[in-house]
């Protein structure tokens, strides 16, 4: 068996072509969609998202901010910034890149962002409200995978799913979105004593640990299907995902590669919030 290589770049495409529809419309009735990029610092590899993000913006006919500060600027600054965003009638998403300087509280920092333009799904009002399945905004990563699973027809309703990592970007909402359509989901990580216990039994398996072949060919039952959210670097430098690709394509029924998988759906879906929350905005 030879695994079905699930496309992020070629579902991302598609998306964003309905991106750049839905944001012509309605800028075609004076309500052009507006997404806010604050960066805080010179973080090497921030610099990179925040380039990607505002020129995916660009190329689907939304209008973007960009606020870079040095790392120096404080707290109570960027607060007051975020503020006046909020009230910005042209502005409809705000991204504040993380992490922030140490002296900045993230927390802080999400929970100012207006839920109405929280484009990341952080703030704890959506964050709260995607466990009754009412969340404005559903967090970006997690929201691009389900869309995976829709694209290629991946039945989740009674499925065994194991998600690897626990954390409230992914891991948890991850969770909670495949139980929202009828999946029976376990949550691994760090402490969890027996990993491959839980994943020999799963048909499917999202890997967002941050660490190398976290899952290999020996661990996955045949026909799984096996999301890689991962993004590492092997031994050469390359870029790698959580997940022994090599070994698990030959076992696995569908599965992501890095890059090219989940990586490409991240910033696609922030678009489709951003969308979303114009929509909203203006009353369509």
């Amino acid at each position: 068996m030879t695994a079905t290589l699930i496309d992020g770049l070629a579902l991302s495409k598609k998306l964003r072509a309905d991106v750049a529809t839905r944001a012509a419309a309605l800028t075609a009735r004076g309500h052009q969609p507006g997404l806010a990029v604050v960066l805080v610092g010179d973080n090497p590899a921030s610099e990179v998202y925040v380039r990607n993000k505002i020129k995916a913006c660009e190329d689907n006919d939304l209008h973007s901010s960009y606020d870079r500060y040095p790392a120096e600027l404080s707290e109570a600054d960027l607060l007051k910034r975020i503020d006046e965003l909020n009230n910005d009638p042209k502005i409809n998403g705000i991204l504040v890149q993380l992490p922030l300087p140490k002296h900045i509280d993230s927390h802080k920092v999400i929970e100012a962002i207006a839920p109405e333009k929280d484009v990341d799904g952080f703030h704890v009002a959506n964050a709260g409200a995607l466990m009754t399945g009412q969340a404005l905004f559903r967090p970006c990563t997690p929201y691009g995978v389900m869309k995976m699973f829709e694209e290629y027809n991946i039945p989740l309703e009674g499925a065994n799913a194991v998600v690897i990592g626990r954390s409230n970007i992914v891991g948890k909402p991850m969770a909670l979105l495949l139980l929202e359509k009828g999946a029976t989901v376990t949550i691994c990580h760090s402490k969890t004593r027996d990993l491959a216990k839980h994943t020999l039994d799963a048909d499917i398996v999202v890997a967002a640990v941050g660490k190398r072949n976290v899952l290999t060919a020996d661990m996955i039952k045949p026909g799984a299907t096996v999301i890689d959210v991962g993004m590492n670097r092997d031994d050469n430098g390359k870029l790698c995902g959580d997940v022994d690709f090599a070994g698990l394509k030959d076992k696995a029924g569908f599965i992501t590669p890095v890059p090219g998988g989940v990586g490409p759906m991240t910033i696609t879906m922030l678009l489709v919030n951003t969308i979303e929350a114009a929509e909203r905005a203006a009353g369509v």
